[in-house]
């Protein structure tokens, strides 16, 4: 052990002070990790630090890393755009996983004489022209059916060679006919005029829709000065067509042209990116993908990595790159934007919903195709998010309920693996408290059901939550301080009217993302809890109701009230009920005693 410590510390002090990649191996020689650098030795160095601060799965690697082998690059783009190359050629086991094994598809233009176009998934390097590929299969198709509107092209497979039309080699076929081809395999149209189609299909499919409407608007206006108002009218057709296309696909104004946008969120194992290409105002690209985690990397770092790979996917050439955050590295020629407003804050809210909307899709199926797994990641999140000591497996939530503090209860929901567990529900009747006293009616149910608990030796729950503030919460502290068991679970109390999250000892509450996994589970148990207090509290009242009124009457009892109310719905309907109607519910001496009484009750008012 201490000689592989001296072998990497050598290897340390001999690294260069370059941007560059790095690569871990272990004992069998097997690739574990690739990393990028700004400087290869100080980021190297840093993984062999003794200050705590590394998380426990960087410190597994570190344990099992024997050898490190590096790269020199020139810059910090090219160390990324490497990284990310190695990262998918090798796949180590503690790098980030690009979960999108898809392949799309792409527009093609072939590279022969009169070219064809159309959709292909496979890239053939044969000079042909490519664009996309695309995410969206009905974008794709939506654009190609817009050229084939717009322009009469071939889609036979001839070879339209120079030779083979002037020997006379085809006929013109149907599509000529219907007028979806020149007729080319004829002679029918010029391989010139042919291929200036081809440029400005080349245009729309890149977004720039404007420049073909210049184009076209300016060979209209040539047609009707020279009185060809037919040519005029079909180019004039064309301009509109494309219009109506651009308003659909218009989403901000028009001068937002070639620019990228990415937006990030994220859950306990992955991130979630989103990319968006906007050309003149339209959003021609759009595509989301995950990013396994492996080693806790920052947003910053799975931001970067998406970058590269989108836009070396997508072949963007992009020089501006709107996103919520700068990422880890500066790209030579691109500027970064950040925007607070404006159409562009515009853009990247569209970007963020798509980001987001992906991720609740993802956990939804997996909620279907592996609840197990769906439960563990949620229980992740909320540790997280809460900060909390361990996994709330169990959830306890405590809710009181009192009217001016007649029938003062409380209830008990319980939450397993963020499901309710109704089966472990309680509720409590107050026993110590008199008047409506909240604080105090807390601290008698916790203590009350902890010292059950402790007796009974059962285990306690990971995470307590206390509906109320800080008043609550610190009653609920007092009872598990006299237990014994501050410190031994993590309580929380949650406010209502703003949502906060309130810590033992901490004045200032948590704010959690209003559409977080975590606070909407929160909020469940709370809102259950309450329900479920409410209910025993109304039971509580109408029995209540039920001594005041008939177990007064000498000889009646709880037994004989209910079988009455049951029948007659209230007191009101008894007291003009007729003798025997009541005994046919209560039998001859019971009804007998219960008439008897209120005819009694009704001669002194």
């Amino acid at each position: 052990m201490a000689s592989d410590l001296v072998h990497i510390a050598n290897i340390i002090r001999d690294l260069p002070d370059r941007p560059g990649v790095y690569q871990y191996y272990d004992k069998e020689d097997k690739l574990l990790y690739i990393g990028k650098a700004k400087n290869l030795k100080k980021r190297v160095a840093s993984y062999f630090t003794r200050d705590g601060s590394l998380t426990g799965k960087v410190r597994v690697l570190v344990q099992k890393i024997n050898d490190i082998r590096f790269i020199v690059v020139d810059t910090e783009l090219d160390a990324l755009l490497l990284e990310n190359n190695l990262i998918k050629k090798y796949q180590p086991r503690y790098n980030v996983m690009l979960k999108d094994d898809k392949t799309y598809p792409w527009i093609c233009i072939k590279n022969e004489h009169f070219p064809r176009i159309f959709s292909t998934r496979n890239r053939i390097n044969d000079g042909s022209d490519y664009f996309g590929p695309y995410a969206s299969g009905r974008m794709m198709t939506t654009v190609l059916n817009l050229v084939r509107q717009l322009y009469p092209l071939r889609n036979c497979n001839l070879n339209l060679s120079e030779s083979s039309i002037r020997k006379q080699k085809y006929k013109v076929c149907l599509e000529h006919h219907l007028g979806n081809c020149l007729g080319p395999c004829e002679g029918l149209e010029s391989e010139a005029d042919y291929q200036a189609k081809l440029q400005e299909i080349r245009s729309i499919i890149k977004g720039n829709i404007s420049a073909v409407k210049q184009e076209l608007t300016g060979l209209m206006k040539d047609y009707s000065s020279k009185y060809e108002f037919e040519k005029a009218q079909v180019v004039k057709e064309k301009i509109e067509l494309l219009d109506r296309y651009q308003s659909k696909s218009s989403v901000v104004n028009p001068s937002i042209h070639n620019v990228d946008i990415f937006t990030y969120c994220e859950d306990a194992t992955s991130g979630f990116v989103n990319f968006m290409k906007v050309v003149s105002g339209c959003i021609v690209q759009a595509h989301t993908v995950e990013l396994k985690k492996k080693l806790d990397e920052t947003p910053e770092e799975l931001l970067t990595l998406a970058i590269a790979e989108l836009r070396e996917r997508f072949e963007s050439d992009a020089k501006e790159i709107i996103l919520p955050f700068a990422p880890e590295i500066d790209m030579p020629g691109i500027t970064y934007t950040i925007p607070v407003r404006g159409d562009k804050k515009a853009l990247l809210e569209l970007s963020e919903r798509n980001a987001k909307f992906y991720m609740l899709d993802k956990h939804k199926q997996m909620e279907r195709v592996d609840p197990e797994r769906h439960s563990k990641r949620i229980m992740e999140q909320m540790q997280k998010d809460l900060r909390l000591k361990t996994q709330p497996l169990r959830i306890d939530c405590f809710d009181n309920s009192n009217i001016q503090g007649a029938y003062p209860v409380a209830a008990m929901v319980v939450f397993t693996n963020g499901k309710a567990d109704k089966q472990e529900y309680r509720h409590f009747n107050i026993k110590t408290v008199e008047g409506p006293n909240d604080f105090a009616s807390m601290e008698e149910i916790i203590y009350r059901r902890y010292k059950k608990v402790m007796e009974e030796e059962k285990p306690l729950p990971q995470l307590i939550v206390i509906d109320g503030g800080k008043g609550q919460l610190t009653s609920a502290m007092a009872s598990l301080e006299l237990l014994g068991l501050r410190g031994k679970v993590d309580v929380i109390g949650i406010a209502k009217k703003l949502e906060e999250i309130y810590y033992p000892g901490d004045p200032l509450p948590l704010y959690i993302d209003k559409k977080s996994e975590t606070l909407r589970i929160i909020q469940q148990i709370r809102d259950e809890a309450h329900r479920f207090g409410i209910t025993h509290h109304r039971k509580q009242r109408e029995k209540g109701t039920i001594k005041t009124e008939l177990t007064e009457i000498p000889g009646v009892g709880d037994s004989t009230a209910q079988l009455l109310l049951r029948k007659f719905r209230s007191v009101k309907n008894i007291q003009k009920a007729k003798l025997e109607e009541i005994q046919a519910v209560v039998g001859k001496a019971k009804g007998k005693i219960v008439f008897k009484h209120f005819i009694e009750q009704s001669s002194i008012t």
